[in-house]
């Protein structure tokens, strides 16, 4: 009898654990949408050029890779649990300051500081809920990782939503970021308590990385590092400039830029919700490259489409590409449970690159061919990452 009770515990703790890292990401999303959906409102605030904007955001990035170069570390140390904790307080702390920048000092300085802290906090959180989720999904012994990020774009919806819904009321911009940061932060601590890490860290000085090769010399997690790049900037051209290719490109007004992220994030949370079928039907390659192809269509048809309906369907289809890419390189620097940790850190540095280049590189080609053709350049990145999307093939 104890074999079965030991077997049906350790299942009642990974489904519990499940759902308590579906909630994380999904408030980690919310907490993402309700800064991205005020960005126009920081863009007027600050008086800030398309360029001047991309640089601001720049202080997120920078914030996050302070984090992500430590976190894989501090999981290992202290617990997923503990880190995303840590997480939630710098995430609360970085609006308090971002507000105090752009509302009430109207100060670029002061709000790029707030986003900096901002910045680790996201940083932290995010590798954290990775490495937990990787461990759900080797639990569970199925398909589950792009699930956990359809939560997070679940999250990031909702948060359109809510951003459509007060910028329509016009309700400021510090009541917003101020009361939705308190709830995301609350609601993802209380949620930890049930990761199954979060009660066993790895002892001290049980690192297996650590006294071996480094995971940022193996050319597989390099390889899906790139891959994870790539995609990343495909999505995050669509969470940063969307909004405003939208507004600036088709003079839409500001609620109709912000519906048609809030369009983007619906179609990759279908993705994600869907791809996890696919994905144990056909295998990570194949899947991948297919959504390198349907994501460019869909980039191809918002810049020069010309017309609703082909841009509608586009946002659609840029949204169902994008979805993949980053969950699925997340399991595969995971699929080695020895060192996930580290792997999943050195991945996600490498894909918050792509956060460090994009914003000013995109912002600089806003200010010279407009806001809506800049984002053409994220579909060469597409095809780049067709040069290591085979890394990404499952290690058993």
């Amino acid at each position: 009898m104890v074999g079965p009770a030991r077997t049906e515990g350790a299942a009642t703790a990974a489904r519990a654990a499940r759902n308590a890292v579906a909630l994380v990401f999904a408030l980690n999303g919310l907490a993402f949408s309700g800064l991205v959906a005020r960005l126009p409102d920081v863009r007027a605030g600050l008086d800030l050029s398309n360029g001047g904007l991309g640089l601001l955001l720049l202080a997120i990035t920078a914030g996050s890779l302070v984090a992500l170069t430590a976190s894989g570390r501090l999981v290992d140390r202290f617990g997923a649990a503990a880190v995303v904790r840590a997480g939630c307080g710098f995430v609360v702390a970085g609006f308090l300051v971002a507000t105090a920048g752009v509302v009430w000092w109207e100060s670029v300085p002061v709000a790029a500081a707030g986003f900096a802290v901002y910045g680790v906090g996201i940083g932290g959180w995010d590798v954290a809920m990775n490495v937990e989720a990787a461990e759900v999904e080797r639990e569970l012994r199925r398909t589950i990782m792009p699930r956990f990020h359809a939560a997070w774009s679940l999250g990031t919806f909702g948060g359109a939503g809510i951003g459509v819904v007060l910028t329509r009321a016009d309700v400021p911009v510090a009541a917003h970021w101020l009361v939705g940061a308190a709830v995301a932060a609350a609601g993802a601590g209380l949620a930890a308590g049930r990761f199954v890490t979060a009660a066993a860290p790895a002892p001290e000085g049980d690192e297996p990385v650590a006294r071996g090769r480094s995971p940022w010399l193996e050319p597989r997690t390099l390889a899906i590092g790139l891959v994870v790049l790539c995609f990343a900037l495909v999505e995050g051209a669509a969470n940063d400039w969307l909004t405003l290719a939208l507004i600036d490109g088709y003079d839409a007004e500001h609620w109709v830029g912000v519906a048609g992220f809030a369009t983007f994030v619906s179609a990759m949370t279908l993705g994600r919700l869907t791809g996890p079928r696919a994905l144990d039907r056909f295998g990570r390659v194949p899947v991948l490259a297919a959504s390198a192809g349907v994501s460019g269509v869909g980039v191809a048809l918002v810049v020069w489409g010309g017309v609703w309906p082909l841009v509608a369907v586009g946002i659609v289809l840029w949204g169902l590409g994008a979805a993949l890419g980053f969950p699925v390189g997340m399991s595969a620097a995971a699929d080695n449970p020895a060192g996930a940790a580290r792997r999943v850190g050195v991945v996600a540095t490498i894909s918050y690159a792509a956060f460090l280049g994009g914003p000013p590189l995109l912002g600089w080609l806003a200010d010279h061919v407009g806001t809506l053709d800049a984002l053409a350049a994220v579909a060469v990145l597409l095809v780049l990452s067709l040069a290591g999307v085979g890394a990404m093939r499952e290690q058993r």
